[in-house]
């Protein structure tokens, strides 16, 4: 009877310990996992605020405007439906420019601002990440004819 006692105590100390392990694994890939939104989706309130996380769309024309003496930049992001200010303070991406796709990594401010800590662009002309590419096309196909 005592071996089976110890044996049973075995294996639930031994589940006991894969569960544990498997929820450290779980929480830590939720940490380090960054969702997608666009501009739209934002302003729906989808986006979490105090969470990191990516917003993407095209440069909105003339929406560029950059702090004297400093890093700090300031942009409008559009997904042709909604728009979305981001502000960035660093060194930006050779082919950034308006009209340009581009995806940055951050999380929104209390005002309303997506303070961004990294900004990616198209590497090419024929370039567009999938998922500014996947949300202007559902944006495309939303628009009356």
């Amino acid at each position: 009877m005592k071996k089976r006692t110890k044996r049973i105590s075995g294996i639930v100390l031994g589940m006991i310990g894969a569960s544990v392990a498997v929820y450290l694994i779980l929480s830590a890939f939720e940490s380090n996992l960054m969702y997608f939104y666009s501009p739209t989706e934002i302003a729906n309130g989808d986006a979490k605020s105090r969470q990191s996380f990516r917003v993407g769309g095209l440069v909105v024309e003339n929406s560029i405007s950059r702090a004297p003496n400093s890093l700090e930049v300031s942009f409008v992001l559009t997904d042709l439906k909604s728009t979305q200010t981001v502000r960035y303070t660093g060194i930006l991406p050779d082919l950034f420019r308006e009209g340009q796709g581009i995806i940055a990594n951050g999380s929104m401010g209390s005002d309303g601002t997506f303070n961004a800590f990294e900004v990616l662009a198209k590497h090419d002309e024929n370039y567009m990440p999938p998922e500014i590419a996947d949300t202007l096309h559902t944006e495309k196909l939303r628009e009356p004819k």
